[in-house]
């Protein structure tokens, strides 16, 4: 007679191995928001549909807001978008997506065989979705997620976790997962901005006033809790005191509103007009939340904000481009991940 209580000879784990030899037992998730797949009216209607239509991105009663999407910006923005993006597109394609590739590739080659990493994008191409069933394909079993995002918000890295959880939730074996949620204070990653301002500096000279610019978000997400704007204040110190600068020379701002709700304030566009009318006429601009050149510095921040300071009477205007996959900011961010090997 069998002993029921006897230790199988096959453990779950032992049978998954023989099933799949050569599985790999970790899987690094990068992560960040996306862009549309062409710089074109209809490539953005398809990424700002998407994007326009998460709830932790639009918080407005869904029914209500699907009219306004699809009813008028829809309708309008698409091309609007696309003449922006058609001003930073490369030969890569998207900024954001080339930079992201290249980040991934370097900090696979940093882990070496510990890891398989993979891109995924909240919105559009390549998608978190495609990127995880990859790694169920491979039989990864550990999955370490880390969403680009320095600072946590609830629009951005909270979407993120939803979008990871609305996958894993239809897998039967679920693997265990590491969701990294905020480095804004990390050494290394403080260190990489302090780097980039000091090679500035060293290059262009030393400005009246650095501006940490943050992309916003509406002032009553901080209200109901979210804790971005207190990580950007934390980020913006800490290089303050790395750097040692008094607190005359520089502002924290906040830019990127959409709609006409109140927003995080300083507005870095009204900022920029106040210091040019004040007699500030040397600046420079760095934005610590964005992991990658996109849109928003490219266009946003190196083009449309200069044209508001120079008419404004400014006369010396530089943006700080984002750490990239500057070889500082690759190890930074492979120790934020070995921290959960």
């Amino acid at each position: 007679m069998k002993n029921p209580y006897r230790t199988p000879t096959h453990n779950a784990d032992n049978l998954f191995h023989q099933a799949q030899p050569n599985a790999i037992k970790t899987g690094v998730l990068i992560t960040n928001l996306g862009t549309p797949d062409a710089p074109t009216a209809q490539a953005l209607r398809k990424y700002l549909a998407e994007f326009l239509s998460d709830p932790r991105v639009i918080e407005i009663p869904k029914l209500i807001w699907q009219c306004i999407l699809h009813g008028i910006i829809l309708r309008v923005r698409p091309k609007k978008s696309a003449a922006k993006y058609k001003t930073v597109w490369t030969e890569e394609g998207s900024p954001l997506l080339a930079i992201s590739k290249r980040q991934a590739v370097a900090i696979q080659q940093q882990l070496g065989d510990t890891a398989c990493v993979k891109l995924g994008m909240r919105y559009g191409n390549p998608s978190i979705t495609n990127a995880l069933r990859e790694f169920q394909t491979l039989g990864v079993r550990n999955i370490i997620a880390l969403p680009l995002y320095p600072q946590y918000a609830s629009p951005t890295t909270g979407s993120t976790f939803d979008a990871i959880a609305s996958e894993l939730k239809t897998w039967r074996w679920v693997p265990e997962l590491h969701f990294i949620n905020n480095y804004c204070d990390h050494p290394l990653y403080i260190d990489a901005l302090a780097n980039t301002i000091r090679e500035h500096i060293a290059t262009h000279g030393k400005p009246q006033k650095i501006i940490f610019s943050y992309h916003g978000m509406p002032q009553r997400n901080l209200e109901l809790g979210d804790p971005y704007f207190c990580f950007c204040q934390k980020t913006t110190r800490l290089i303050q005191e790395k750097l040692g600068l008094h607190k005359d020379e520089f502002i924290t701002t906040f830019q990127s509103r959409f709609g006409y709700a109140e927003w995080l304030k300083p507005y870095t566009d009204e900022t920029l007009q106040q210091l040019a009318k004040s007699g500030i006429n040397h600046v420079a601009i760095i934005s610590p939340a964005f992991s990658a050149d996109c849109l928003e510095t490219l266009e946003e921040l190196a083009v449309e904000n200069r044209d508001i300071f120079m008419e404004a009477g400014g006369k010396t205007y530089h943006y700080i481009p984002a750490l990239n996959d500057r070889d500082d900011h690759v190890l930074g961010l492979v120790d934020i991940i070995r921290e959960h090997l």
